[in-house]
C-alpha cells in the first residue's frame, strides 16, 4: 500500500490542487493516522505479548500473533509515511527505507487478508468436520500453513522491490517511486512497461489480495451458518459473529482503498486528479484497520480477556511487592 501524497499512476505524474477541500482531508488523514499509530502499537504489542508468551500455543493462537506481528511491523512504518505527507510527498530516508517501508505495507495487505481466510476456513472444517479436525488440526501444520503465507506475500511484493527507488525531480527534491528506466531504454518503453507494471500490480491486489479471499470467506461464512443453524448450535454462533465481525472490518476499510488503485490504471489523467483526492482518506482507512485488529481478532476472546486483565493485574502487584 502506498500512502505517499505523490503517487505516479498509467506512467504519469498526477498533480494535486491545493484546494480547501485536499488540504482539510490532508489534515484528517494525518490526524487519524497518528491516532493509529498509537492505538496499534499498543494494541498489537498487547496481543503479541499475551498470545505470544501467556497463552498456550493453538492453532487460533499461531494465527493471532502472527496477525500481531504483521501489524505491529505495519505501525513502524507509520511515522515514516506520515512524515513524507507532511512533506507533501519528499522522501527524507534514503533508498533502503524506500524500498522496505512499501514492502512492508505490501506484505502486511496480503498476510492479514490470507490469515483472516485461514482462520474462516479453519473454523469452518471445526464446525463441518470437528472429528477430522481433531485428528489433523494441529500446531505445528498451522505454523507450515502460516510461514507459506508469508512467504507467498513476499514473492507478490517482488514488484516493488525490483522498480521502488529514490528519484530527484527538476526542483532537487527527493521522492519514493517506481522507476523504470534501468530496465529499458527509451521514455515510450519506459511508459509502456510503467503501465504494464502497474496494470498488473494493481489487479494482482484487488483480486489475489482482496476479492479472492473475500470470496473464500464468504463461501466458509455460508457453510458454517447452514450447520449452525440447522443444528441449532448456538454456542457455536459466536465465533462465526467474530468472524464476521473480522470480515466486515477488513473489507470496509479496504474496499476504497484497492477499488481506487484498480480504477486509477484504466482512467484518463483529468479523472484521476478527481480520485487522487481521496487516495490518501481511502489508505488512511485501510490503515486504521490495523489499528482496529486487537480488538477484532482478539479482544473478544473470552480467554485473551482473562489473560490480560491477569497479567496486568500480576504485573502491577510485582511492581508494588516490597520484596
Amino acid at each position: 500500500m502506498e500512502a505517499n501524497i505523490s503517487m505516479s499512476l498509467n506512467g504519469s505524474e498526477v498533480v494535486l490542487y491545493d484546494s480547501t477541500t485536499y488540504r482539510v482531508l490532508w489534515i484528517f488523514s494525518l490526524v487519524v493516522l497518528s491516532i493509529t499509530f498509537v492505538l496499534g502499537v499498543l494494541g498489537n504489542g498487547l496481543v503479541i505479548w499475551v498470545a505470544g508468551f501467556r497463552m498456550t500455543h493453538t492453532v487460533t493462537t499461531v494465527c493471532y500473533l502472527n496477525l500481531a506481528l504483521s501489524d505491529f511491523s505495519f505501525m513502524a512504518t507509520l511515522p515514516l509515511q506520515i512524515i513524507t505527507m507532511v512533506m507533501r510527498g519528499k522522501w527524507l530516508f534514503g533508498w533502503f527505507l524506500c524500498k522496505l517501508v512499501n514492502i512492508i505495507a505490501n506484505i502486511n495487505l496480503f498476510v492479514s487478508v490470507f490469515l483472516i481466510t485461514l482462520i474462516a476456513m479453519d473454523r469452518c472444517i471445526c464446525v463441518l468436520h470437528p472429528i477430522w479436525s481433531q485428528n489433523h488440526r494441529t500446531v505445528s501444520l498451522a505454523r507450515k500453513v502460516v510461514i507459506g503465507a508469508w512467504i507467498f506475500a513476499l514473492l507478490l511484493t517482488l514488484p516493488h522491490f525490483f522498480f521502488l527507488t529514490t528519484v530527484k525531480d527538476a526542483r532537487g527534491e527527493v521522492h519514493c517511486i517506481s522507476k523504470f528506466e534501468s530496465w529499458v531504454a527509451t521514455p515510450e518503453e519506459q511508459l509502456k512497461v510503467s503501465v504494464i507494471v502497474t496494470t498488473a500490480s494493481g489487479i494482482i491486489n484487488f483480486f489475489i489480495g482482496f476479492s479472492m479471499p473475500m470470496f473464500f470467506i464468504a463461501i466458509c461464512y455460508g457453510l458454517m451458518a447452514i450447520k449452525i443453524f440447522r443444528r441449532s448450535c448456538l454456542k457455536s454462533s459466536r465465533p462465526l459473529r467474530v468472524l464476521t465481525a473480522i470480515a466486515t472490518s477488513f473489507f470496509i476499510c479496504w474496499f476504497p482503498f484497492q477499488l481506487i488503485m484498480l480504477l486509477g490504471n484504466f482512467l484518463n489523467n483529468e479523472t484521476l486528479r478527481i480520485i487522487h483526492m481521496l487516495v490518501n482518506l481511502a489508505s488512511t482507512l485501510a490503515s486504521f484497520n490495523s489499528c482496529l485488529n486487537p480488538i477484532l481478532y482478539v479482544f473478544l476472546g473470552q480467554e485473551f480477556r482473562y489473560r490480560l486483565i491477569y497479567s496486568l493485574s500480576a504485573s502491577m502487584e510485582r511492581a508494588l511487592r516490597e520484596d
